[in-house]
């Protein structure tokens, strides 16, 4: 026996929501290695830094 559309749609629906679902639940993720990627960011300017030498925009300014 065949499926009404209405019940077609409703599990495309359901499925739908259910994906998204789970997608919402892998971005609350807390990721290793998050906040090492944020500390390799140049406080100034915040391009990526690569390696141990400064940002060629200059050292940071220190407030007086």
């Amino acid at each position: 026996m065949r499926g009404s559309a209405s019940d077609v749609l409703v599990k495309a629906v359901t499925l739908f929501l259910v994906f998204i679902a789970v997608l919402a639940m892998f971005g609350k993720l807390r990721l290793p290695g998050r906040q090492r990627l944020a500390d390799a960011r140049c406080k100034k300017c915040g391009r990526f830094r690569i390696g141990k030498t400064p940002c060629p925009c200059g050292p940071p300014k220190k407030k007086s």
